[in-house]
């Protein structure tokens, strides 16, 4: 029984490191893969992002007070790590809602209109080869929510990554703990115990 105990636990021991090892590797090519897509895209912060600055242009634009601004900076910063992209895609949803007087996509009408006011009234709305225009800021806004949702997806994936490097450091511990146990306490096991009452042998010493 001591026996199967230990080839059992030096089995799930290994499954541990193995398991560990390979969410350590699969987390840190996560990270490597985020990094790279980001670097490709070429993304630097405008001078405007900054708690202080995005202040400034969020008053100027007339955004309401309750509107919550980024409190990050990435202003003249290369975007590229996680942090930086949900930090970058905070500030395009405040650009974003300066361009269109603080409204989100449904609050914007649908057309657009000659005085550039818009409206959902299709009759109302600004026509070309008979057919109402789209309203070009609704669209604008489209934009930004794609662009800002893969920046955050970014973010999310490289959380994602450090979560499994944790999670495979933790189960590769418990691996090396759990072997170490196996080996040293169901091995301790084997060998021969001595009988209650038993007083140990005292070995003779030898005279000269």
């Amino acid at each position: 029984m001591r026996r199967i105990l230990e080839l059992g636990g030096i089995f799930s021991a290994i499954v541990l490191i193995a398991f560990g090892i390979g969410a350590i590797a699969t987390g840190m090519n996560g990270r490597s893969t985020v990094k790279d897509n980001l670097q490709q895209e070429q993304i630097t912060g405008t001078p405007d992002m900054t708690p202080a600055g995005n202040k400034k242009t969020a008053a100027a634009a007339g955004l309401d007070s309750s509107i919550a601004l980024p409190t990050c900076t990435v202003a003249n910063k290369t975007v590229n790590d996680g942090a930086s992209a949900r930090c970058f895609a905070s500030y395009m949803r405040i650009h974003a809602l300066e361009a269109t007087g603080g409204k989100t996509y449904s609050q914007l009408p649908r057309f657009a209109t000659t005085d550039g006011k818009g409206t959902n009234n299709e009759a109302a709305a600004l026509k070309k080869g008979g057919q109402p225009v789209d309203n070009p800021i609704r669209n604008l806004w489209i934009t930004e929510t794609g662009l800002s949702t893969a920046l955050n997806v970014s973010y999310m994936a490289e959380r994602i990554s450090l979560f499994g490097i944790v999670t495979g450091v933790a189960m590769l511990l418990a691996g090396i703990g759990l072997g170490i146990l196996s080996l040293f306490v169901f091995g301790a096991l084997k060998m021969p115990r001595r009988r209650e009452g038993e007083a140990p042998a005292v070995k003779p010493i030898p005279v000269a």
